[in-house]
């Protein structure tokens, strides 16, 4: 599960009751809001940065406020480690980011939050076609319905223009995305969760850096635009990534990959009320197939 976030490791995790009745679904609504206010973010400020730029942002304020845990378990990074670090975290945060702030200099918010749904079927996709994963009929069945509804999304119009490209970039980052999901469940397994996410952040911040400096803007930025790189450097991604391990250590990745239902709710919401933006027919109705497609991936099989 992705949502503009890093891939969820395998990791055990119990929750035993007590505070956790309330807890948890508190967290889970707290971290969808989290994520779906990225595309918000991203919709405010990818203008006035340009998306280099405004990655650059992103990636380096997660890094800054990841960095604690890298340090703190920086005995299980050796140098040999390194390498594959850098190149998961390009596959796995540079390019989906790239991709999802180009998106959103040409679509409402809402649509990259409903893009982003994907993450789940194609990481699924890649591992059956790369890594020998079976994927059964459930499944198969739920990746037809989630491309249909691919189909329905981008075969729609904001403000009388076109939104196919962007829903093609959106559901690109999505397949970047399950490809870094598996790549981190065999590569890395065993390392530190966050510990990673510090370092990919870190190493994809070095990469992004040159092409951030040369395309940095040459006009003033907003003040809301600041703000809007900052929270989504502070919040969506440094912060709500320990949020995120919180969660996966406490109550295991398989309850804590709900959240990919919420985003996209969170992020047509926020887009609506803050933004103006209208929640259209083709978006509803994709959403809904979309959203069912997941669900019907991860479905427990009986």
């Amino acid at each position: 599960m992705q949502t503009a976030q890093p891939a969820i490791p395998l990791v055990p995790g119990v929750e035993t009751g007590g505070t956790g009745a309330w807890r948890t679904p508190v967290e889970l609504g707290l971290l969808g809001a989290i994520w779906g206010a990225s595309f918000l973010f991203m919709r405010v400020a990818a203008d006035d940065f340009g998306p280099a730029p405004l990655v650059e942002m992103r990636l380096g304020l997660g890094a800054v406020v990841l960095l604690p845990f890298l340090w703190r378990s920086r005995a299980s990074f050796p140098a040999r480690i390194w390498p594959k670090l850098v190149v998961i975290g390009a596959i796995n945060s540079v390019v989906p980011f790239l991709l999802f702030a180009w998106a959103a200099q040409r679509a409402p918010a809402g649509v990259g939050a409903i893009s982003n749904a994907m993450t789940v079927l194609f990481t699924a996709l890649v591992g059956f076609l790369f890594f020998g994963e079976k994927i059964g009929t459930r499944r198969s069945v739920a990746l037809l319905a989630g491309f249909a509804g691919v189909v329905v999304l981008a075969s729609g119009r904001s403000a009388g223009a076109s939104i196919g490209w962007a829903v093609v970039a959106g559901c690109t980052a999505s397949l970047m995305y399950g490809v870094g999901a598996n790549l981190v469940r065999r590569e890395l397994a065993g390392l530190p969760a966050a510990g990673v996410a510090a370092a990919t952040l870190g190493t994809s911040a070095l990469l992004v850096l040159p092409v951030a400096i040369a395309r940095w803007p040459q006009q003033p930025i907003p003040l809301e635009s600041w703000l809007s790189a900052g929270m989504l450097g502070v919040l969506c991604t440094g912060i709500a990534y320990v949020m995120l391990y919180r969660l996966i250590q406490r109550i295991g990745p398989s309850r804590t990959a709900t959240v990919t239902y919420l985003v996209p709710l969170f992020g047509v919401a926020w887009a609506w009320w803050l933004l103006d933006e209208p929640l259209t027919v083709t978006m509803g109705i994709a959403g809904a197939i979309i959203l069912g497609s997941v669900a019907i991936s991860q479905r427990a099989p009986r």
